[in-house]
């Protein structure tokens, strides 16, 4: 992180300081002061983005190509810095942040290829049918264009793949829009040296200063501001269903309603059915184990819910403890993640029987396993709300009807897995047709914590996992959020946009 930019935002190219201070509280070390946003700061980078949307709105696709890629090879240029100072905030260690990097780096430049190709503009053309009886048809020319300036905020458990040039910031400067970024505050230098790399490839490429800003947010005021500005036409958001719900509703409420693209929850439930059970428990339990520890829990699709036939339940259980007894504890991503984690598991413990529980201290997390019946939870609303961490219910079905049942009282997911084998092909196509209304993501025999950043993946699902079931915020589909669909009519080719010109 360079000197000279330490702690401040980043707006329409210059680097700013806020009217006040505040502390990071990283995972190790002293924390360090970063400069705290404003309202003031955010109508700033609004307006900046506002007036540098028809510019980016007119560049042509090659141009935002080659600015994607700008930004993926800045961000390489600063991999050791990235590294370093990510693994002190955020506890993550240097493998995880490095894979992280280049998946970050790769989504940027899977855009650059996608947009190069043209086809997600969706270009259509009815040619005027000036003898038509009775009446003649006007020449008609349909594509998808930009919405405007878009806020994205900052992921806690993401902090390059989701956060200040993760997929939300991509898509939306891949479609053609500004973005007005608001740090996530439990990992400020991280997102400040990306900033400074988003900011060094503007430079580098020649586009407007505007298409992009950062600011530091450690207030609600700041995220409050930024959603509520009127030149803010979309907002993307990966965080808590209790943050994410009063930002959509806030976004619902403006004058003009926006549409609020978030992730904000999922248990990701597991399908464990007889047949696999029968063949490969350990070996299910195991990856379940692997799965759900996996970065101390703290991923969207980790997969907290279990439900199998109760002749098995207990077998699993055991295998289970078994394959958790040597995870070691893990560095939660901040404080305030803990904390929710330690609140979380004592409520799986009201209403659910323990099966492993290890201690839970300060910033560490260890996994907590519990158990119940199908009956129990679908009477019990709060077993089945998420628990960031890596914490798991196994839930008993006593026939697969109860199953379906369960299957069919269950909230939007993100993903839902099936563990099976060829003898549970019958259960699995009466599973089918309730899964597929229920999570973006079906698996079999595999588990959900891989997000492919591909062009088929699909990250989001019913409310509450996203509140956009039609969307994701993974993959090339991504960028189709912040687009809308044009039609023009008799409009000469000189007026059109030019990936409409004749």
């Amino acid at each position: 992180m360079t000197q000279d930019t330490h702690g401040k935002h980043l707006i329409a190219g210059d680097w700013l300081d806020g009217a006040g201070l505040f502390r990071s509280s990283p995972a190790t070390g002293e924390g360090r002061d970063f400069a705290s946003g404003t309202a003031d700061l955010v109508d700033r980078a609004c307006k900046a983005a506002e007036g540098a949307f028809a510019a980016c709105a007119a560049t042509s696709r090659n141009d935002r190509a080659a600015f994607l890629e700008a930004i993926a090879n800045q961000i390489e240029a600063r991999a050791d810095a990235i590294t370093a100072i990510g693994t002190l905030e955020t506890g993550l260690p240097e493998a995880r942040l490095q894979g992280e990097r280049g998946r970050t780096t790769g989504q940027l430049r899977l855009f650059a290829d996608h947009i190069r190709a043209g086809d997600y503009l969706d270009r259509r053309h009815d040619a005027a049918l000036p003898d038509r009886a009775p009446l003649p048809r006007p020449d008609l020319r349909m594509i998808q264009r930009p919405i405007g300036p878009v806020a994205v905020f900052g992921a806690s458990n993401f902090p390059l793949a989701f956060s200040t040039a993760g997929g939300d910031t991509a898509s939306a400067l891949a479609a053609g829009c500004p973005v007005v970024v608001k740090g996530h505050p439990a990992h400020p230098g991280t997102g400040q040296i990306v900033a400074e790399a988003v900011d060094a490839a503007i430079r580098q490429t020649g586009m407007p200063a505007g298409v992009f800003s950062f600011i530091h947010g450690d207030t609600h005021e700041v995220g409050q501001a930024l959603v509520t500005h009127p030149l803010i036409k979309a907002v993307g958001f990966t965080g808590s269903l209790r943050g994410g719900r009063a930002l959509y509703d806030l976004c619902a409420g403006r004058p003009e309603p926006i549409p609020f693209f978030g992730e904000l929850g999922s248990i990701n439930p597991c399908f464990l059915l007889p047949e696999a059970l029968a063949a490969r428990a350990e070996a299910i339990a195991k990856g379940w184990a692997g799965s759900l520890t996996m970065g101390a829990g703290q991923f969207c699709t980790n997969p907290g819910l279990v439900i199998l036939p109760a002749a098995h339940a207990d077998a699993f259980a055991t295998a289970t403890t078994a394959a958790l007894a040597e995870a070691p504890a893990q560095v939660m991503l901040a404080d305030g993640i803990a904390e929710s984690y330690r609140d979380g598991v004592a409520r799986l413990g009201d209403g659910a029987t323990p099966v492993a529980i290890g201690d839970n201290s300060g910033r560490q997390a260890r996994p907590a396993v519990f158990r119940t019946t199908a009956a129990q939870f679908l009477s019990d609303a709060a077993l089945g709300h998420e628990v960031f961490g890596p914490a798991g219910l196994i839930v008993a079905t006593d026939s697969d009807d109860q199953m379906l049942d369960l299957a069919r009282a269950l909230e939007g997911q993100l993903t839902i897995t099936l563990q099976m084998d060829e003898g549970d092909t019958a259960l699995a196509t009466r599973l089918m047709p309730v899964l597929e209304r229920k999570a973006g993501r079906i698996l079999a025999n595999g588990w959900p914590t891989g997000v492919e950043v591909a062009d088929a993946m699909v990250h989001g699902g019913p409310y509450p996992a996203s509140t956009n079931f039609g969307a994701t915020s993974v993959g090339t589909l991504a960028i189709r959020r912040f687009l809308r669909p044009v039609s023009f009519q008799n409009i000469p080719d000189a007026l059109l946009p030019e990936d409409l010109r004749d």
